[in-house]
């Protein structure tokens, strides 16, 4: 993998470890951050691992955006950051392979963004989340994109609003993440729940992902026309019909990708 200032990028496996590594500034998001995050996602998504999981250095996994870089930019700047901002998000849900952030420290604004954009979710004990700009001057806008469809509309504008911090248990009572154990059983619970994330076929698995964040909040009759196409179509791919003769034949599938 790649060597980048801010990330350390490990692979064991057929798993990507991307880890923010600005410990110093609590995992904040620079423009330079934000494009290492970006280069290093389209990376491991050209690869042939299975799963990339977002992991953080230090005491907290991200603080958001880098007040220092926000502050010297005027409005075109500030909207091209928010624009790589997004860009980072939307690889995160594009690329094959399923993501699962690790969580441990606080997760706030776009940090919490993140944690929102991935696939998976698995958070420590010590986690906490947050969306500060309701109770500051700068208003979350596009973290809560993310944040909204993960959590619903009510406990969204609690968040986004109080900008109080929800703890890991509120977080996974809320749907902000799958899974809350104690810190030193983080990684075990990680590999555990991708495991089982990344069974079958590789090809299907990456389509059921993209096609699953197509149909999403859209009406329910244009859900169905886009998984019915899809679903119509992947019943063709070798994978499905490898999964489908091994079911009739009583035998365990042997995957040809």
């Amino acid at each position: 993998m790649g060597e980048y200032e801010h990330l350390l990028v490990k692979r064991e496996g057929d798993t990507i470890t991307i880890t923010m590594n600005r410990a110093g500034r609590r995992n904040s998001l620079s423009e330079d951050h934000l494009r290492e995050l970006l280069a290093a996602f389209r990376e491991a998504g050209e690869s042939d691992a299975t799963g990339i999981v977002l992991a953080a250095a230090g005491p907290v996994f991200s603080a958001g955006h880098d007040f220092a870089d926000v502050a010297a930019r005027d409005l075109l700047g500030v909207r091209e950051l928010l624009r790589l901002c997004t860009e980072v998000m939307r690889t995160i849900q594009a690329v094959p392979q399923v993501v699962v952030a690790r969580v441990h420290g606080l997760a706030t604004a776009a940090g919490c963004q993140l944690v929102a954009s991935c696939d998976l979710a698995v958070a420590a004990e010590s986690a906490g989340f947050a969306l500060p700009g309701g109770k500051g001057g700068w208003f979350c806008h596009t973290p809560a994109v993310p944040v909204a469809r993960s959590v619903g509309r009510k406990r969204l504008m609690e968040l986004a609003l109080t900008g109080d911090p929800i703890d890991a248990a509120t977080a996974l009572d809320w749907g902000l993440v799958n899974r809350v154990v104690p810190d030193a059983a983080l990684d075990e619970a990680i590999a555990e729940l991708l495991a089982r994330a990344t069974r079958g076929s590789r090809a299907g698995k990456a389509l059921g992902k993209q096609t699953l964040y197509a149909q999403l909040d859209r009406p329910e009759e244009d859900a169905y026309a886009i998984a019915i196409e899809v679903m119509a179509a992947a019943s063709q791919l070798p994978g499905a019909r490898e999964g489908m003769a091994a079911f009739l034949e009583k035998r365990h599938p042997v995957w040809p990708d």
